[in-house]
């Protein structure tokens, strides 16, 4: 199979920007210079009594400042994630921070005279701007409680450029460059590899190696341990300060809660839901532990395949696999997923120094997303790809909508991925009739579930926690304590569970990154089960309403996109359902066994 367009490389940056410097950037810095002082210009405008023609005006400025940050921005982010070791990205990095910092304070009079003038005001002006921007500017106004004076907010920016931003960048440069050894053949020399091409030796079938794989991962991490939750510390304890202190906040969660546009009940219900689940993946292990003829598993093992031999997918053949099944489900995303190739929107090769992970980067809704993977050629990459590339068709089934409300609020942003993930695997059992395979391929579903639903959850409960000890300063060793706690508490009896798991969470991106973002992985897992299942029942039918919920992006709440799918987050019943789904899942696995 030879598709000149798949090719595991590089990306190209060009579609941001031609180059990062002369005239290209120039371009880009200029016309962010004449909006920014466009803006400037309406200052005096910006009354009760601003008529709607000007109002809607700086509307039209705000996409455009918007567009050019996001441009720049993105270029910076993408060329050091390509290579966190990279001195000139490095330095691009944080000339471009430091110039959209600056003029992010420059119109910050704008956003702030927008949340809190008087009500009637608002509702009169809301009503007047173009309906696909009126839930974005309700949405924007909800922060009217927690923003502070102009020269306030304007110090915080520059705060958070030299400290918590900083802070996050170190952290990525020290963990991107960490490089471990593994002896993958008795005899032979260690081969040294990055995270992501050691982590997938943790599915693999010789429970020796997986077990000298975690080792491996967490003796590296833990001998920056004490820096690595130093780190977090300092984030955490900025973003006590911050958020709490200064904007009022009532947790710390709660600001994560109110960009989401999730209510806190929601996300406690969704939490306490899970923990409540908890025995489900506990008997999954140790009927799992039955399938591998081993008394209890341990730690190690939770991602070990019920099958010896276990199949490799080369890149190529593994897009085409992908590729083939949008094409099935719907041939409009399967055309948006093979832009990204066609573009060269993707970064799939496995490099030291390159940044760890997968994500998908969605700039502006006039360039085609871009994603990065470290490919290893397991089955679980191959979901990966899936869940990336629903990522970015998610975005361009979006991008009729404005730059500022294209991209869908956390919790939904994980729909399309994690649905592209089931489709495949639906894919792949269609494809074996082998019944090893094929209850390796369900098993495998399963982990996934607990990976995305359970750990996520526990995260969150993990980083509730340890906001709260931080903010008294505890130590290093009261928060590894506290997470063996938490892991003990989602496996219970049914794994053993050694002492380097204490330092699990400091090798956890998100929590450093995007305080609180896990929860929306088990939100959208569990939003994804419920929505399959009716693709299940419907057919084609279901179809046509599932891009329609795509196409809303963030242009409406999580709560009114899913109320018009008959969904009601509210109810814990919608949650459990998922849970009682994974359930049948494991009990028509255990009696074909």
């Amino acid at each position: 199979m030879d598709n000149p367009k798949i090719k595991q490389t590089a990306w190209d940056l060009g579609d941001i920007i031609a180059a990062p410097e002369g005239e290209p950037l120039k371009r880009i810095t200029i016309e962010l210079e004449v909006v920014i002082s466009k803006i400037e210009a309406m200052r005096p405008k910006l009354n009760e009594d601003i008529s709607s023609t000007d109002f809607n005006y700086a509307l039209e400025l705000t996409e455009r400042v918007t567009e050019a940050a996001n441009r720049l921005g993105a270029y910076a982010g993408l060329w050091f994630s390509e290579d966190t070791q990279n001195q000139a990205a490095l330095a691009f990095q944080g000339k471009i921070e430091q110039l959209t910092t600056e003029a992010q304070n420059r119109v910050l009079f704008l956003t702030l005279w927008w949340k809190t003038m008087p009500n009637e005001s608002a509702d009169r002006l809301t009503a007047s701007a173009p309906e696909n921007l009126q839930y974005y500017l309700r949405q924007q106004r909800k922060e009217k409680p927690h923003v502070l004076t102009e020269h306030d907010e304007q110090i915080i920016n520059i705060k958070n450029m030299n400290g918590s931003n900083a802070l996050t960048t170190i952290y990525a440069m020290l963990t991107n460059k960490y490089k471990f050894n593994l002896e993958i053949t008795s005899g032979n020399e260690n081969h040294e590899l990055t995270r992501d091409a050691l982590m997938t030796y943790v599915r693999n079938s010789d429970a020796d190696l997986r077990e000298r794989a975690y080792k491996e991962l967490y003796r590296v991490y833990a001998e920056d341990g004490m820096v690595l939750a130093q780190v977090y510390k300092h984030l955490v304890q900025d973003w006590h300060e911050e958020q709490v202190k200064l904007r009022n906040y009532s947790t710390p969660i709660a600001i994560r809660n109110l960009r989401n546009n999730i209510s806190d009940e929601v996300t406690e219900m969704l939490l306490q839901t899970c923990r409540e689940n908890v025995s489900i993946f506990q008997n999954w292990f140790r009927i799992k532990a039955g399938l591998l003829q081993v008394n209890k598993l341990r730690r190690y093992d939770i991602y070990a395949p019920l099958t010896i031999a276990e199949q490799r997918y080369p890149y190529v053949e593994s897009v085409e696999l992908v590729l083939d099944t949008f094409e099935e489900f719907s041939p409009e995303l399967a055309s948006s997923a093979r832009r990204v190739f066609e573009d060269n929107h993707i970064d799939s090769e496995n490099r030291i120094g390159k940044r760890g992970g997968a994500f998908c980067a969605s700039v502006a809704p006039n360039i085609t997303p871009y994603v990065l993977l470290n490919y290893g050629e397991s089955v679980r990459d191959v979901a990966t790809l899936a869940h990336e590339l629903g990522h970015a068709v998610h975005s361009m089934m979006a991008n009729n909508h404005s730059v500022l409300n294209y991209h869908s609020t956390l919790p939904l942003a994980e729909t399309a991925s994690t649905f592209s993930e089931m489709l495949l695997i639906d894919k792949l059992l269609a494809n074996n009739t082998d019944t090893a395979v094929r209850r390796d391929l369900i098993a495998n579903a399963l982990d996934d579930n607990y990976a995305t639903i359970m750990r996520q959850a526990y995260f969150t409960l993990f980083e509730q926690q340890a906001h709260m000890m931080i903010k008294e300063h505890v130590g290093t060793d009261e928060l590894n304590k506290v997470y063996m706690d938490n892991i003990l508490e989602q496996f219970g009896d049914s794994i053993e569970i050694s002492e380097e798991f204490q330092w699990e969470w400091v090798s956890i991106p998100h929590i450093y990154y995007s305080p609180f973002y896990c929860y929306a992985y088990s939100f959208g897992q569990l939003l994804v089960l419920a929505l399959y299942q009716r693709y299940r029942a419907e057919g084609i039918n279901f179809i046509p309403h599932y891009l329609r919920i795509l196409s809303y992006g963030g242009s409406q709440s999580p709560e009114y996109i899913l109320n018009e799918s008959g969904i009601d987050i509210s109810k814990p019943e919608f949650w459990q359902g998922g849970f009682d789904y994974i359930k049948e899942m494991i009990d028509e696995l255990d009696a074909t066994t």
